[in-house]
């Protein structure tokens, strides 16, 4: 897992490299020639966490509704949605759950334009979908998918910002700002103080996540990553939806994990924080700035659409951390596998 974390920066330099950037420019102008009228994602587990985040991407840059499908809609009680008109996204690492596939085949059959975005460029998934994106996370090691899920975000960013630009080129400000990203990844991952908080966490009981829009996936995301790797009860929130009665579940014994960006999403935590601490609980923030009276997980200040492929990463480092502190081993969760075959 600790491997797989530190190569987060080499992935971002190599997806944005031409050999991979070109494919997707040409997925994107493909996608934005049929001009869907919504997008659609289906997924599972981690990669439903990066399909959060495109979904946000689609309705925010591309003004188009989007949302998540539920896969047991179609497999379990064979619904066929009338999907005619939109852009049906799987995204999956491993390509190969085949209730995915099977969600892929019946969106196309009833008119869906259908992508699949997975690390397995020959799997069914990709075979199943008309176009596809290679998310070129090479092999990952550990069970937790730590770096296979922000080469996925960067792919969905790269997909829908070229899609906005009609031919699927990335404006030059969009490519200056991206190549950036491998260099403040790697300046992320060198923050020590992820390892340092773990053993503060050694003992507790439950954790909270938590965020607003962009962030939102970000915190699902940990609080996932924290019960894989440490059986540690995480329950991740929108930032809203704190404040509509979990608030009440917080206290000086339950940690709370907040993902605070620089733009709207991270000012409307304005609301949240002061909330939390009338409750004294524990709060750490992740942000490029200081909260009077929290902990910091460090990361540099960015646009909030790429603030998710660097707030992750110390909470991945958390996650390793506070596993390796409690005893549990990181790279072989119980009861996991590393290709959940859903249906």
């Amino acid at each position: 897992m600790a491997a797989d974390i530190d190569e987060q920066p080499a992935g971002y330099e190599r997806l944005l490299s031409a050999a991979h950037a070109t494919p997707i420019a040409r997925v994107a102008a493909a996608v934005a020639e049929r001009r869907p009228r919504h997008v659609v994602f289906t997924a599972r587990g981690t990669s439903d966490h990066a399909a959060l985040y495109g979904a946000y991407l689609s309705e925010i840059r591309l003004g188009l509704p989007a949302g998540l499908a539920s896969p047991s809609a179609v497999t379990l009680f064979g619904a066929r949605p009338d999907l005619s008109g939109a852009l049906m996204v799987g995204v999956s690492q491993s390509g190969g759950s085949p209730d995915l596939t099977e969600v892929l085949r019946s969106a196309r059959d009833s008119g869906a334009l259908t992508l699949a975005i997975t690390n397995a460029p020959d799997s069914p998934l990709a075979a199943t979908a008309e176009l596809s994106i290679d998310i070129a996370a090479g092999h990952e090691r550990a069970v937790a998918a730590t770096k296979t899920y922000t080469a996925e975000l960067l792919a969905l960013l790269m997909l829908v910002e070229g899609i906005r630009a009609g031919d699927g080129a990335l404006p030059t400000e969009e490519r200056q700002a991206l190549a950036e990203l491998p260099e403040l990844a790697a300046r992320t991952l060198a923050d020590p103080v992820p390892a340092q908080l773990a053993p503060r966490y050694r003992f507790a009981a439950q954790l909270v996540t938590t965020g607003r829009g962009y962030a939102y996936p970000t915190a699902r995301e940990a609080a996932l990553k924290l019960m894989e790797t440490s059986y540690l009860p995480a329950l991740a929130f929108s930032g809203a939806d704190l404040l509509h009665g979990p608030l009440a579940m917080t206290d000086p014994d339950v940690p709370v994990l907040a993902v605070i960006g620089s733009g709207p999403g991270g000012r409307s935590m304005g609301e949240v924080l002061p909330r939390l601490g009338e409750r004294r609980a524990d709060v750490v923030v992740v942000g490029s700035a200081d909260v009077g009276g929290a902990t910091r997980l460090a990361v540099p200040e960015t646009d909030e659409r790429y603030a998710p492929l660097l707030d992750i990463l110390p909470l991945q480092r958390l996650a390793l951390a506070l596993a390796l502190t409690r005893g549990e081993d990181p790279d072989a969760p119980r009861g996991l596998k590393k290709i959940t075959a859903t249906r």
